[in-house]
């Protein structure tokens, strides 16, 4: 019976706890965030801040307000230069941004909804149907590795 109570107990510690904290990469700023992209059209991509953290991870990781609006500072203004940009090239950092963005508030309960909703709406300026795909395929780069 003791160890019944005590695996309860443990049990219980582990489902409560605080979430992890947001990494303190993800708030270096727009610029990190498009020189961790720069990796995103090779052939097998690893993007990833300066200290490994993936950019899903900033997302899955901002719980409150106050990170949210952190990673939105980061992550709005980095997904409008690439827009601006209008290369191939940005077009698929764009779409890996998105669909990095989209894998990490899977793992949340929606709050990053408007920030996805954001990026969307950015990467509808292209209009290039070149440019298109190539967001498609960063997506799907994003989705699955970001």
């Amino acid at each position: 019976m003791r160890r019944l109570v005590l695996l309860a107990g443990l049990a219980l510690a582990g489902c409560g706890g605080e979430p992890d904290a947001l990494p303190p990469a993800c708030s270096e700023g727009p610029d990190a965030i498009v020189e961790a992209l720069a990796g995103a059209g090779g052939r097998d991509p690893m993007v990833a801040l300066t200290d490994g953290t993936l950019l899903s991870t900033c997302v899955s990781h901002a719980f409150d307000d106050a990170d949210l609006q952190l990673l939105g500072y980061s992550v709005t203004p980095a997904a409008d230069r690439l827009a601006e940009e209008a290369t191939p090239k940005a077009a698929v950092e764009l779409g890996f941004l998105l669909g990095a963005v989209r894998r990490g508030a899977a793992h949340t309960n929606g709050i990053h909804l408007e920030l996805v909703r954001k990026l969307e709406g950015t990467a509808r300026t292209l209009g290039d149907p070149a440019l298109e795909a190539g967001v498609r395929r960063g997506i799907a780069a994003g989705e699955a590795r970001g």
